[in-house]
């Protein structure tokens, strides 16, 4: 597989700007280190789409919005007026979480039509729709069905996780796994090739993004952008980016 360049990497990146305390100050500072960056989009919250298209104009760095976050739990209707409500405001992309109880259920009927609906509305509101599994959640054959579905229904991307769901583990901790190489392995075997793969959790540095980029993965969900970028200019990647942080101050831990 030939270099990417340094465009071509960081247009793999939603920089992810969903924790549920970041303020107002900490979503615009994340929104302009996504624009100094040129990544393909900000992930942010309904209510900072707003926020985010402000601080993007005149670039082609897009605001990506969540709906059902995080964790799938609203209505078919309340989550199709979600997407078309964050199409309208501007996010030329949405994030969409299944419902997990229908999908453990095998309600696959609901689980088809909810998809079906929220991705006709979002495309008719002018944006595509990535749909999350959450993985960790799911076995096997659920994941497949999920990409069964999501080829059907002709959605843009599947999406491994939120990056917040955590299971219980052994020792009464909460954990995840986020984006395993199995489980990209196994949705790209079974999602339509024109539909894409979106890796999040666990993508925190450039060999992360390199290995899952060598898996068929074309974006990514990640709080560490700077460093992941950083690391690639330091290595020679060709190319250049606009403004990038080349300071040496901590970056957040990757979802």
């Amino acid at each position: 597989m030939t270099q990417p360049s340094l465009t071509a990497l960081a247009k793999m990146i939603d920089h992810s700007l969903l924790h549920p305390t970041m303020s107002d100050a900490e979503v615009g500072a994340g929104c302009q280190l996504a624009r100094d960056y040129n990544v393909a989009t900000a992930c942010v919250k309904p209510y900072s789409i707003r926020q985010a298209l402000d601080i993007f104009a005149g670039t082609d760095v897009l605001a990506c919005a969540v709906i059902g976050f995080p964790h799938g739990n609203s209505t078919t209707r309340i989550k199709v007026v979600e997407a078309e409500s964050a199409a309208l405001a501007g996010a030329r992309e949405i994030d969409m979480v299944v419902n997990h109880g229908k999908v453990k259920s095998g309600a696959w009927d609901y689980v088809q039509r909810e998809i079906d609906l929220i991705n006709q509305a979002t495309v008719a509101a002018g944006a595509i729709l990535k749909v999350i599994f959450e993985n960790d959640y799911l076995t096997d054959a659920e994941i497949i069905r999920l990409c069964e579905i999501c080829s059907a229904v002709n959605v843009a991307f599947v999406k491994t996780s939120t990056g917040y769901g955590f299971v219980k583990q052994a020792n009464g901790h909460y954990n995840y796994q986020g984006a395993t190489p199995a489980h990209l392995r196994l949705m790209r075997a079974h999602t339509a090739p024109h539909i894409q793969i979106k890796a999040a959790g666990g993508v925190r540095t450039l060999d992360d993004l390199l290995a899952v980029r060598a898996l068929g993965v074309t974006r990514i969900g990640a709080t560490a952008t700077k460093a992941i970028l950083n690391a690639a200019i330091q290595r020679g990647f060709p190319g250049s980016l606009p403004s990038p942080h080349l300071d040496t101050s901590p970056t957040p831990a990757g979802y």
